[in-house]
């Protein structure tokens, strides 16, 4: 097993509505699996004892609890908090608020083609990152004006830097 957080998370998972996904800390005493078979196992969580089978099936993860199938998506908990990271202020792209444009890769700021004031259309190159020798444009994910612009050319960044808001 692995000494790093997991992190299990379900597409019917809806943290809109207050549902996470669950991270499996190394070592944790309260909740843990006692395995019975290679892809099967039970989950114990105080005196709660619930039959859990491991499957993969139409090519992706599955997890079986006492008869119901759910899909699974496993992940390093410090890859999901990155990519999380680096999404946010996707959510509010259609909106009219503050729309924080981050880093999606890590890389180099090769040119910024925006300055605080500009107005900019929705798919309007903002930026340009170099990751591996490959430039990769940043578009805007929507029209606005450039409240901020908090990358320069020739800064190194990391996934979930912030590059610029939109407002």
């Amino acid at each position: 097993m692995s000494a790093e957080p997991v992190r299990v998370s379900s597409p019917i998972c809806d943290v809109a509505v207050g549902e996470s996904p669950l991270v499996v800390e190394p070592g944790a005493a309260a909740v843990h699996l006692e395995w019975t078979e290679p892809d099967a196992a039970v989950l114990v969580e105080g005196a709660t004892r619930t039959r859990v089978r491991f499957v993969t099936e139409h090519g992706h993860p599955e997890v079986l609890v006492d008869g119901w199938h759910l899909d699974v998506a496993v992940e390093s908990e410090r890859r999901a908090s990155l990519r999380e990271k680096a999404r946010r202020g996707a959510g509010t792209a259609d909106h009219g608020g503050p729309t924080e444009v981050r880093a999606i890769i890590p890389g180099r700021v090769v040119s910024v083609s925006v300055a605080p004031g500009d107005e900019v259309v929705a798919g309007q190159q903002l930026l340009v990152v170099e990751a591996m020798k490959m430039q990769n444009e940043l578009h805007a994910p929507r029209a606005g004006t450039v409240s901020s612009v908090a990358a320069g050319t020739g800064r190194t960044i990391e996934v979930g830097d912030l590059l610029l808001v939109l407002s």
